[in-house]
């Protein structure tokens, strides 16, 4: 199993999540939160912006997924600047059911 999280920006999230979903996966968790990366801060009403609104999209899937959930996220979340997001995938090992108490190593 891999967890997939990716950073975009608030007002793609909505469609990222969509489009994932359609392209299979079966669950999503969404974290609204702020960022801010490597590239100039942008300045409204006089004021430098520290951070932009960007969402975390987190979701778990097979192996066998990952490529083409990572494609439908860039289709999504891509706008050709500078700012549209990240992408990591990790590996997990194993997952626990809190109402079942129960180990597991696959995504049920």
């Amino acid at each position: 199993m891999k967890r997939i999280e990716a950073i975009v920006q608030s007002e793609l999230s909505k469609k990222v999540v969509n489009t994932i979903t359609k392209a299979g996966v079966g669950g999503v968790t969404l974290i609204q939160s702020l960022g801010q990366g490597s590239g100039e801060r942008p300045e409204i009403g006089g004021h430098k912006i520290e951070f932009n609104s960007t969402d975390v999209i987190v979701t778990v899937v097979q192996d066998s997924m990952v490529q083409q959930v990572i494609t439908a996220i860039i289709e999504a979340a891509h706008t050709g600047q500078k700012g549209d997001g990240k992408i990591f995938v990790t590996n997990v090992e194993e997952s626990y059911d809190i109402s079942t108490k129960e180990k597991s190593t696959e995504l049920i």
